[in-house]
């Protein structure tokens, strides 16, 4: 009878791959992949330690799925494992501890462990030390489940050691995937019928900086492999964007004018205390670079409220900041204390009550800006890639995504899936959601 294994993923898209390419790993080995419930018998749980909160939720999923089975083998792996100070070691919850840089080893560790199991009765435990090691493991997937797009994972680490973030010390120092794994990869992806990838790191923008190379050319390496119509890159650092930058990708067709550049805070005081690398204003001047370069770009950030020491006028400086740079998309973050940073300790730490108020008049900005920025394509033509059928308002849609990835959604009277459709935007069946009218020449026929 083959053997059953459960997944579950906590924390961000490089987690996610993580998650699939040990997915499938257990996949070719035999094992029959299972929902995350009672009846498996193995349960990997890949980690995350960004918060406090996440180490708890980490630690909840782990005795979670002893409990649905105490007789499965419990993999801890991923980024909570790295930081908890040989806690996930003395869990009597978990089986076996798997340090990040070491998930290709899942298969391995398994046998070894069932191996001892049987002689010793001991706990196993695989972990190298992350922060002195500059060898990039390199997982890698074949396939997704949606088809239309697939996350890569080009890098790994961080040098930047912000003070509120934790992930250098549980991810290492920046390393970066062989160009030619990753269009190895890609092409594979392509074959198998995906048309989209997004480009993703730990610190993405420090692409290569360990190889003699840079983002920007992997990009154009990437642009070349034959199937793939679009890239997206994740997250990047302001500082990635010059007037190069911007036209070397706005001159690749490929590439989706679809950047989010990270902020955190639109005030430099906080910015300082931060330990981010840029200002305010040249910010704004790397959000105007892309803007020249690119006709509408769809501009989106990350910003924290409630850092230790927030005043009003600070708080009031990044509303002023995000009102007037108008970016698309604004992702709200409150601040949430990190045992072992540096702000976890600074004074004047923030009541949560207030980082509630701050967290709420941001979200309303943004959801201002969102809606703005998709009105203003109304009546225009786009390029949508259908992914998947869905209901809306007892309904049947395909609905995909522009360039820009504005939601878009078009009658079910045939099967959308994975092509791309040139059109025009309508007002749409839902909030956020904009309707489709086909043009008579389609870009991509279904494959």
């Amino acid at each position: 009878m083959r053997k059953k294994a459960a997944l579950h993923n906590l924390g961000c898209k490089v987690n996610a791959y993580e998650t699939e390419a040990m997915r499938q790993l257990l996949e070719e080995a035999g094992y029959e992949i299972v929902p995350f419930e009672p009846g498996a018998d193995v349960y990997v749980i890949n980690t995350c330690t960004v918060t406090n909160i996440a180490d708890r939720k980490s630690r909840q999923m782990l005795h979670k799925a002893h409990k649905m089975n105490p007789d499965a083998i419990v993999v801890a792996t991923g980024c909570y494992v790295e930081t908890a100070d040989g806690a996930a070691e003395k869990d009597p919850a978990i089986d076996i501890v798997l340090g990040n840089n070491r998930k290709g080893e899942l298969l391995a560790v398994l046998r070894e462990y069932e191996e001892r199991q049987c002689a010793e009765q001991e706990a196993f435990s695989d972990k190298i030390d992350i922060n002195h090691t500059k060898e990039y493991e390199n997982l890698q997937i074949n396939r997704t489940e949606a088809r239309t797009r697939a996350d890569i994972k080009v890098q790994d680490g961080c040098n930047q050691f912000c003070t509120y973030c934790i992930i250098p010390f549980a991810r290492g120092r920046v390393r970066s995937r062989a160009m030619d794994d990753v269009l190895n990869e890609v092409s594979m992806l392509a074959k198998s019928g995906c048309h989209e990838v997004v480009l993703t790191g730990i610190h993405l923008s420090s692409y290569g900086v360990d190889l003699g190379t840079n983002l920007t050319e992997l990009i154009q390496a990437v642009h070349g492999v034959e199937g793939i119509t679009r890239i997206r890159l994740g997250s990047l650092e302001p500082g990635i964007v010059t007037p190069e930058f911007a036209h070397t990708l706005s001159s690749l067709p490929k590439v989706c004018p679809h950047f989010h550049l990270s902020l955190q805070s639109g005030c430099d005081t906080v910015l300082k205390r931060m330990n981010r690398r840029y200002t305010s204003g040249e910010f704004e001047e790397k959000c105007r670079i892309l803007r020249e370069a690119f006709d509408q770009p769809a501009l989106t950030t990350d910003v924290i409220v409630g850092f230790p020491g927030e005043t009003e006028e600070e708080f009031a400086t990044t509303v002023d900041f995000l009102t007037r740079i108008g970016l698309y998309e604004t992702h709200i973050f409150k601040y949430s204390r990190r045992q072992g940073t540096k702000a976890a300790v600074m004074p004047d730490q923030i009541p949560e009550s207030v980082k509630g108020v701050r967290s709420d008049r941001l979200l309303a900005l943004g959801e201002e800006n969102r809606t703005k920025f998709e009105q203003s394509w109304l009546g225009k033509p786009v390029e949508v890639l259908f992914e998947e059928q869905v209901t809306i308002d007892e309904k049947p849609y395909f609905v995909g995504y522009t360039k820009e990835y504005i939601r878009v959604a078009i009658p079910a009277d045939q099967d959308y899936a994975n092509r791309e459709l040139t059109g025009i935007l309508q007002p749409g069946p839902a909030e956020h959601v904009f309707l489709f009218t086909k043009k008579p020449v389609e870009r991509m026929k279904k494959e």
